[in-house]
């Protein structure tokens, strides 16, 4: 009669064992999940981002192909005027003297 009894710890103790391994391999995954997830989330936020800023990229060329977009470039980057305009410069002299 011993036997079975040995055989009953032994069945129950491979079973707990099994079970514990089980848990820990559990969170262990859900602890990756996690990980997996908040990874994910980050690059979403990042294709948004970088979609946006394509877009903007695309309006700034779709802008910049017009002649609207030319005359604003020729005038901001290369300071060139139509005819007929004038010119205003405008100086600031500071009072500070350099010592």
């Amino acid at each position: 009669m011993r036997m079975p009894r040995f055989r009953l710890i032994l069945i129950c103790a491979a079973a707990s064992f099994l079970i514990c391994v089980s848990i820990v391999t559990f969170m262990k995954e859900l602890g990756r999940l996690d990980r997996i997830s908040e990874t994910l989330e980050t690059r979403m936020e990042e294709l948004v981002e970088t979609s946006r800023k394509n877009q903007e990229l695309r309006d700034k060329i779709t802008y910049y192909k017009t002649p609207e977009g030319i005359a604003y470039l020729a005038r901001e980057q290369f300071n060139l005027v139509k005819r007929g305009e004038k010119i205003y410069r405008i100086e600031i002299v500071s009072g500070d003297k350099e010592k």
